[in-house]
């Protein structure tokens, strides 16, 4: 069976660090900390064998940390960090990360643009010269964001074709509302894009929290997987914020789900390949 890769997850140790976005009694089941020891056992019980972990505050040092955590930690493939885009200095910030402790499993760069006030901030010519250094850096960016930026995201990716995108959550469509459009046509242009890839993650927290159905959530993994095609999605369990709404087992289940149609080849690259491929892993 070729190697299974959890390409989205996080860890988080609140002893050394807040986590901002934690802002209301909605996120007390996450408000702890989260180790490696605490994902393994998930990762045994579906036979996932490397995953790629993804920043979770606006902080260098915590990148730092979650280098020396995958240096420590062979399941660990690639880390998706954060750097400031908009400081002149961004390049010199990637390059001493890739040289420090870790630093050959820097894979990728994240911002929560979702939190931004400005819908536009991927258009800032700020933002932009930075965007420009993580793929002079040899990086990938992660897409954080929601329909609101979806117009900005798709100027973003179609002016800068060096650049690799990777978008989370697939832009988080309105699951818990039943809504399609603009979301579902506006992802579709994203994905005519060819430097774009898409993470089947994330969704089951757009839905109901105490009562969705897959029935509700699989439609929109559909039409990721329509746009975007297998060779260019892959999957993220999004743990332990997925946990909100759906156990660990119960996304993967998802996964496999959404994938039941495909080939054995196209199923293979959205539960590992795909991954791999975007992220340049060193497996």
């Amino acid at each position: 069976m070729p190697r299974r890769i959890d390409a989205h997850h996080h860890l988080w140790d609140l002893t050394r660090r807040a986590q901002p976005w934690m802002d209301g009694p909605w996120a007390d089941p996450i408000r702890r900390t989260f180790t490696p020891e605490d994902l393994a056992p998930h990762l045994d019980a579906h036979g996932i064998g490397a995953t790629v972990v993804v920043q979770s505050s606006s902080s260098v040092e915590e990148t730092r940390e979650l280098l020396a955590l995958a240096d420590g930690w062979d399941r660990i493939a690639g880390v998706v960090g954060w750097a400031d885009l908009t400081h002149p200095g961004v390049g010199e910030v990637l390059a001493e990360l890739a040289a420090g402790p870790g630093g050959e499993h820097l894979v990728g760069v994240r911002h929560q643009v979702q939190d931004e006030p400005d819908r536009r901030w991927l258009a800032r010519d700020d933002v932009r010269r930075g965007l420009a250094a993580v793929a002079d850096a040899g990086l990938v960016y992660d897409l954080l964001i929601t329909p609101r930026e979806l117009p900005a995201a798709i100027d973003a990716v179609r002016e800068l074709p060096q650049l690799g995108f990777v978008l989370d959550h697939a832009a988080k469509p309105p699951v818990a509302g039943g809504e399609r459009d603009p979301w579902a046509r506006r992802l579709a242009v994203l994905a005519a894009l060819p430097n774009i890839d898409c993470k089947l993650s994330g969704l089951v927290t757009e839905a109901a929290w105490d009562g969705w159905r897959p029935e509700q959530v699989l439609p929109y993994a559909w039409h990721v997987l329509d746009v975007f095609g297998p060779g260019r999605v892959l999957f993220g369990s999004d743990w332990p914020v997925c946990t909100l709404a759906a156990t660990y087992d119960e996304v993967v289940s998802l996964a496999e789900r959404a994938t039941l149609g495909l080939g054995e080849d196209e199923r293979a690259a959205v539960l590992g390949g795909t991954a791999a491929r975007s992220y340049r892993l060193r497996l």
